[in-house]
C-alpha cells in the first residue's frame, strides 16, 4: 500500500507523462521517463513544495544558454519568463531561487568592494558623525539640570559626582521602578556611562556602577555599547544588515505569497507556483540594479537610484501580473494596487522586526 502511495504522488509516475516534451517539444512515448532530446523528466504533474525542493536542490545554475534565456525574458518580456516556467519549460532557464540568490549576493558582494575602493564619501560622512554625535551626547549630559542628582538615597549623589555621571541611578531605586520605565533608565545611564568611559567592559562598568554583574546587565550594557557604534559608524550597519537582505526577502516571500495564492485561488496555479512568480520580480529589481553598478563606478555618479528602482519594479510588477495571470486591465490595476499595499505594510513591518533583530545581536 505504501508503495503505491508513494508512486501515485512521484513526477514519473505513468498517469502524468505525455505524449510532447513541454520543454523542447520532442514528441516522447508513454514509457520515457526523461526527454531523450534535451533530458527534462517527462511530466505534467504540477508543482508541489518537495518537488520544487527537490529540482531546487538537484539544480547548477550553469552561466550558458540557460543564462542567456533567463536574462533575456527576465529583463524584457514581463511575466513570461513564469508563465514558461510554470507550463513546463525549466530546462530552459535557471532556478528561480537560486537565480535570486545568486543575483542578489553578487549585487551586494560588488556593493561591498565598490565601498572598499572608493571610502572617500564614506570617511568625511563619518567623520562629521562621529563628532557631531560626541559633541551633542557630551553637551546633553554635561546641561543635565542638577534636580537630576538622586539624592534621597544614601550615597549615591556622592556616587554620581565621584563618576561625572548625572543621572545615576542606584540599582535598587532602578528595580522599585515598572518594568518598561526601568529598562529606559537603565539603557540612558548604560549609554551615558559608555560615552565617559569607552574603554571598559562590561564587567567593569556594572562594577564600577555597583549594579549587578548579571547576564541581563551585560547584554543591556553591550547593547548601548552597540547604539553607539551605529550612531558613529551607520554605514558599517549598513553593510551588515544590507549582507542580510537577500534571505530576509527569501523568507518573506513565503509570507506575500498566500495573498497572491487567496487573490487568485480560481486561476488553479499552485502556492510553490506564484512564489516563483514573486521570485522573478525580486530577481528582476537586483538583476537591473547590478546591471547599472559597475556604470555607476566608472562615472561616479548614480544612474538609478532606488527610488526610481522601485518605480521601474512596480510597472514590470503591473506588467507581469497582466501576462502571467491573464486578465484584464481594470482587475490587474485593482488587483496591482492591492498587492502593492500589501507588501509595502508587511515589507514595512518585517523589515522594522529585521533590522530591531539584526540592531539587538550587532
Amino acid at each position: 500500500m505504501k508503495r503505491k502511495k508513494k508512486e501515485f504522488s512521484s513526477r514519473k509516475s505513468l498517469r502524468y507523462r505525455g505524449t510532447e516534451c513541454l520543454n523542447c517539444k520532442q514528441p516522447l512515448d508513454k514509457s520515457d521517463v526523461y526527454c531523450p532530446h534535451c533530458s527534462q523528466i517527462n511530466s505534467k504533474k504540477q508543482l508541489s513544495v518537495l518537488d520544487f525542493l527537490s529540482e531546487f536542490l538537484g539544480s547548477i545554475l550553469v552561466y550558458d544558454s540557460r543564462l542567456r534565456h533567463t536574462l533575456r525574458d527576465l529583463l524584457f518580456h514581463p511575466g513570461r519568463i513564469t508563465k514558461n516556467y510554470v507550463s513546463g519549460q525549466r530546462l530552459k532557464y535557471a532556478n528561480p531561487f537560486r537565480f535570486f540568490l545568486s543575483v542578489s549576493i553578487i549585487y551586494f558582494l560588488i556593493k561591498g568592494f565598490i565601498g572598499v575602493i572608493d571610502t572617500s564619501e564614506k570617511d568625511d560622512f563619518l567623520n562629521l558623525t562621529t563628532a557631531k554625535n560626541e559633541s551633542e551626547v557630551s553637551e546633553k549630559i554635561n546641561s543635565l539640570p542638577p534636580d537630576i542628582f538622586i539624592s534621597d538615597l544614601n550615597g549615591d549623589t556622592l556616587m554620581a559626582k565621584k563618576l561625572d555621571i548625572p543621572n545615576y541611578f542606584p540599582e535598587r531605586l532602578l528595580d522599585s521602578l515598572p518594568y518598561f520605565e526601568n529598562q529606559v533608565e537603565r539603557s540612558t545611564m548604560y549609554l551615558g556611562h559608555h560615552y565617559r568611559y569607552p574603554l571598559e567592559t562590561p564587567t567593569e562598568a556594572l562594577q564600577k556602577l555597583q549594579h549587578t554583574n548579571s547576564f541581563k546587565n551585560r547584554w543591556l550594557y553591550s547593547r548601548m555599547v552597540a547604539v553607539k557604534k551605529i550612531a558613529e559608524d551607520p554605514y558599517s550597519f549598513i553593510d551588515y544588515f544590507s549582507a542580510k537582505m537577500p534571505f530576509f526577502l527569501f523568507f518573506f516571500a513565503p509570507l506575500f505569497t498566500l495573498f497572491f495564492w487567496i487573490l487568485y485561488s480560481k486561476k488553479k496555479y499552485t502556492y510553490m507556483e506564484h512564489m516563483i512568480f514573486i521570485f522573478h520580480i525580486f530577481s528582476f529589481v537586483f538583476v537591473v540594479k547590478l546591471l547599472v553598478t559597475i556604470p555607476e563606478l566608472i562615472f561616479k555618479t548614480s544612474l538609478l537610484d532606488w527610488p526610481y528602482i522601485i518605480i521601474l519594479g512596480a510597472i514590470y510588477f503591473y506588467f507581469a501580473l497582466k501576462r502571467f495571470y491573464q486578465q484584464s486591465h481594470l482587475l490587474t490595476f485593482i488587483k496591482f494596487a492591492f498587492l502593492g499595499f500589501t507588501f509595502n505594510t508587511g515589507f514595512f513591518i518585517a523589515l522594522l522586526i529585521f533590522v530591531t533583530g539584526n540592531a539587538v545581536i550587532y
